[in-house]
């Protein structure tokens, strides 16, 4: 039988998360403390709450995660601005260095594997990818909610550092 393209999908992600595993090896950087650093890279400070919503996990858990990334040295919490209540979750110097790395790192592969399709068939091939991400986002767990949280809750940072 030859494998289907949810089978090359499934495929796909278990080798990113190898290679991931690879990068981060001998660090105290599991998949989740690097998906939130990711996020804090791309939103800028962010409240726990948002986080959670962002992340899709519970606010304890999130307050747990947090706990280790500060405990670390990848985050620190700050006063919020404007509502004395909250904190921001922010990134330290030697998490914005390693998400900027990861970030160039990304560039470097997107462009490696983009190369693997032909040139006239990129466009195409693109909005296929783009296609299947919001079919089973919505599928998983509604349309995009998660990727929308920070849009949503920007104002929660009383800046425009939200914006990626």
């Amino acid at each position: 039988m030859d494998p289907t393209i949810l089978d090359r999908l499934l495929a796909i992600s278990e080798l990113f998360a190898r290679d991931t595993q690879r990068a981060f090896a001998g660090t105290s950087l599991t998949q989740p403390r690097i998906h939130a650093l990711w996020v804090l890279h791309h939103t800028g400070p962010q409240t726990q709450r948002a986080l959670s919503r962002v992340l899709g996990i519970t606010p304890r858990s999130v307050s747990s995660l947090v706990d280790g990334l500060e405990s670390t040295g990848y985050v620190v919490r700050k006063p919020h601005p404007s509502d004395r209540r909250a904190t921001l979750v922010t990134l330290t110097e030697q998490a914005e260095s390693l998400m900027s790395g990861m970030s160039e790192s990304h560039s470097r592969l997107n462009a490696t594997l983009i190369s693997a399709v032909a040139e006239p068939d990129r466009e195409a091939f693109e909005r296929g990818v783009d296609a299947v991400f919001w079919r089973l986002s919505e599928l998983v767990r509604g349309p995009a909610e998660r990727f929308d949280a920070v849009e949503r809750d920007r104002g929660e940072t009383g800046s425009e550092q939200g914006k990626a």
